[in-house]
């Protein structure tokens, strides 16, 4: 890997110093070179370029906010038959507890972001990426981006109800079908996706450019400021942030208090939260096995009683 890795990125040194935690899905390692550490983390599967394409592509446009700190993305190699690795900057973390105040505080400003800038007039659905920052005035991203190893459908859509139902509720379904047949599902979701648009009355939704995945494990600090990583961008509801985040383990209650100090709950957030989560529970069904089928079950029904 060292010969590739020099080849790839022009590197006359790169030392081995040992393996880190690449996430649930790939393997992390770390190399000492001329210009400082760097992260590699590697997946053999057939498709990982598509998903370090994309973590690439997310983590560089969370950069250009400037809000919160993410790894600096280098380059996507092709390591052949062993498959694909991303490289990124290393930085030396912990555990997130001491910043997760600062860390809700910067998210809320990540959230805010997209949306401050609509005041200069100019929008996007597709651009230069490398270009200063305009509004974005749609729902998905420019390339494919994946929560774990499952693409997302990020293809742009004006109405972010229509984009959550069809390409992240909707598409989990599908590919749980196709694998389980699982006929209490299918009957749920034919009855709650008609109830969909009756969780978003009464609010306006903007694009924000989400983390797309901030569970606690996708955190973390220096000695300086928080940090994350691991990332599934694309622009959608802010609200769609947290919904993942109380789950396996959660954040701080100080986390919650300072984000929303600046980005205040709307009404019936805590339903769309468990609407949100659905999205969660379902992937990780597909990800994981039938482990997740009971709570992604109770939410839907929870969601059609509570209407």
């Amino acid at each position: 890997m060292e010969a590739k890795l020099k080849a790839a990125l022009e590197l006359s040194v790169v030392k081995s110093k040992g393996s880190k935690s690449g996430g649930c899905i790939s393997e992390g390692k770390v190399f000492e070179t001329e210009n400082g550490d760097i992260f590699v983390k590697v997946n053999s599967e057939a498709k990982a370029d598509v998903m370090f394409e994309g973590e690439l592509e997310g983590l560089k446009e969370v950069k250009k906010t400037n809000t919160v700190r993410v790894p600096t993305p280098i380059k996507v190699v092709d390591l052949k038959s062993s498959g694909y690795c991303l490289v990124m900057e290393y930085i030396e973390m912990s555990g997130l507890s001491k910043y997760a105040e600062q860390l809700g505080e910067q998210l809320a400003r990540m959230h805010l972001f997209n949306i401050n800038l609509q005041a200069s007039g100019s929008s996007i659905n597709k651009s230069n990426q490398d270009e200063q920052p305009v509004y974005v005035d749609k729902f998905g991203f420019h390339t494919t981006t994946c929560c774990g190893y499952i693409p997302l459908v990020n293809s742009w859509k004006d109405d972010w109800v229509e984009f959550y139902a069809q390409q992240r509720l909707d598409h989990q379904i599908k590919l749980l079908t196709s694998s389980y047949g699982d006929r209490e599902l299918t009957e749920l979701w034919s009855e709650l996706s008609l109830k969909i648009p009756s969780f978003f009355e009464g609010i306006e939704i903007k694009p924000s450019l989400l983390h797309g995945d901030l569970w606690s494990g996708n955190a973390a600090e220096t000695k300086k400021e928080p940090v994350i990583f691991d990332a599934a961008v694309f622009y959608g509801h802010s609200e769609f942030e947290l919904s993942i985040a109380d789950m396996f383990g959660g954040f701080p209650r100080s986390f919650y208090n300072a984000y929303h100090n600046i980005l205040p709950k709307e009404a019936n957030f805590d339903k769309r939260k468990d609407l949100y989560k659905l999205f969660h529970c379902l992937n990780h069904w597909n990800h994981f096995g039938g482990g997740y089928r009971s709570s992604s079950l109770s939410i839907m029904r929870r969601l059609l009683k509570n209407l």
